[in-house]
């Protein structure tokens, strides 16, 4: 190593490796639409890969769909799960009642930390 210095060369600047040798993959580019704005992306994909049917706008954010030659492919979202809130996942556990019982139980307490009683609350 000691016969072979790397003065001169800015790290990163660029590889000392060759391209001879190297086939790259097939390419291929796609057109996304989007629906909120109608701005369209090209993206590139292996000429092989599954391309999917929608992507997210790189500009709003909102659904662009897949452009083949002039038609806009329709997205099926029938099949989509829906987030659980934090309120969906307590419904399934607790009802309105049971909610409304440990609400009092839980005021009850504080109350009774604080020291101040139901009748001090109500006459203030």
């Amino acid at each position: 190593m000691a016969d072979r210095s790397l003065r001169g060369i800015r790290l990163g600047a660029s590889s000392l490796q060759s391209e001879e040798g190297v086939v790259f993959h097939e390419r291929a580019n796609h057109t996304y639409v989007c629906t909120q704005c109608a701005r369209e992306t090209v993206l590139t994909f292996a000429a092989d890969a599954e391309v999917p049917e929608a992507w997210e706008c790189r500009t709003c954010g909102a659904e662009a769909v897949l452009r083949i030659g002039d038609t806009v492919v329709e997205v099926d979202h029938s099949g989509d799960k829906v987030a659980r809130t934090h309120w969906d996942m307590l419904m399934e556990r607790r009802t309105i009642p049971e909610l409304e019982e440990l609400l009092e139980e839980r005021l009850a307490l504080l109350r009774a930390r604080r020291g101040t009683t139901d009748s001090a609350r109500l006459s203030a």
